[in-house]
């Protein structure tokens, strides 16, 4: 019983000691009788260079397990109508051939 008094006001005692030390004290003002005059740099300005805005093959986006180079082959191209067959049946399903 006699220990765990002596421990609270110990307790109590450190709190009290903190608080004192966190009280806000006031600071010196800043001396503004020089003005500040920044040094120029001895760095070299820097180089402007040009965007790179090709992608790097292996940073692509693959939907499929098919490249786009895979798929130029006749095989795989076989499907796909062209922009030429394309507009040639626009024009026979309007009859202006």
């Amino acid at each position: 019983m006699e220990r765990e008094r002596q421990q609270k006001l110990e307790e109590q005692e450190e709190i009290k000691r903190l608080r004192k030390e966190l009280i806000p004290k006031a600071q010196l003002m800043p001396y503004f009788e020089r003005p500040f005059v920044p040094r120029r740099s001895e760095k070299q300005p820097t180089v402007p260079r040009e965007p790179k805005f090709c992608i790097p093959r292996h940073k692509t986006i693959r939907c499929c397990r098919m490249s786009c180079n895979d798929m130029s082959g006749p095989s795989q191209l076989q499907h796909l109508p062209s922009s030429v067959e394309k507009t040639e049946a626009l024009y026979k399903n309007r009859g202006l051939q």
